[in-house]
């Protein structure tokens, strides 16, 4: 069996306890990702993009019905989530193609009409 010394062993120790760290503190702060998990990450901030993208398109379609004032007081009566099945309800956020609308791309589009005048 080898024999180390007090002061190798406390140096060994050290060095373990710091690559433990190590590896909590870069896996809590995204500095080091398991595919699986960059690739969450990857579709999380893909579909925000698609979703911020399409948003702009809801609006210009929810604006150009008809009766686009009466829908938006309807709108602003809704709460958060409520303004996003409403959106969603009315096929503003379904693209062309598509048989089901997009959920991001709804919630943004209510937001957007929120915040205009």
């Amino acid at each position: 069996m080898i024999k180390f010394s007090d002061a190798t062993k406390h140096y060994f120790l050290g060095a373990v306890g710091g690559a433990v760290v190590l590896a909590m503190v870069t896996s809590s702060w995204d500095l080091m990702l398991t595919p699986a998990a960059a690739e969450r990450l990857a579709k999380t901030r893909a579909d925000a993009a698609v979703a911020q993208a399409l948003a702009p398109f809801c609006v210009e379609r929810f604006r150009s019905q008809n009766d686009a004032s009466a829908k938006l007081a309807e709108l602003k009566k809704l709460d958060e989530y409520q303004q996003a099945a409403f959106i969603e309800k009315g096929n503003w956020a379904t693209t062309p193609g598509s048989s089901a609308p997009n959920s991001g791309a709804a919630k943004a589009c209510a937001e957007m009409l929120m915040k205009a005048k």
